[in-house]
């Protein structure tokens, strides 16, 4: 992410000016199991998707489905934001979605298993609203597939 003072000042303006959602109510619900027998999947804004699907666009709320056993090269980022240095998960996409870290775990028995599919939207969101139109989907997809938590990756 650039420096403020390294931005135009209109482009500084607005992301000054750019309201926030604020949730003070997000409820936190602490896990019914220990994470050793817990499933896990993982929602990120990272704007990944596989290889072979469609790119996301610029304030596309839509999401896109990662089999959890992806191969990591089979991964790619479409985010776009002027704001975003891509560097970091081009060389190593765990930075963002952390397969690796998270099927290390699992063959440790830090974790119980990986839930079939995992989740990614575009970040840099301007209307939030529009999320909210497509998250609870994923919410009740989530839900059938018995996934007891979610590491949430913002990016």
């Amino acid at each position: 992410m650039p420096r403020l003072d390294k931005l135009s000042e209109s482009t500084r303006t607005t992301l000054l000016t750019m309201p926030l959602d604020v949730n003070d109510a997000t409820p936190f619900t602490v896990p019914g199991k220990p994470l050793s027998a817990a499933r896990l999947a993982v929602v990120t804004s990272a704007g990944l998707h596989l290889r072979d699907d469609r790119p996301f666009a610029s304030g596309d709320a839509t999401y896109r489905c990662i089999p959890s056993n992806a191969p990591a090269g089979d991964i790619l980022q479409s985010h776009s934001s002027i704001g975003f240095d891509r560097s970091g998960v081009i060389a190593d996409i765990n930075v963002v979605f952390p397969l690796d870290r998270l099927r290390e775990m699992v063959r440790e028995g830090a974790l119980g298993e990986l839930a079939p599919t995992f989740y990614s939207f575009m970040g840099a969101q301007r209307d939030v609203a529009r999320i909210k139109e497509t998250a609870p989907e994923v919410a009740e997809r989530l839900r059938a597939d018995g996934v007891d938590v979610v590491l949430l990756t913002p990016t």
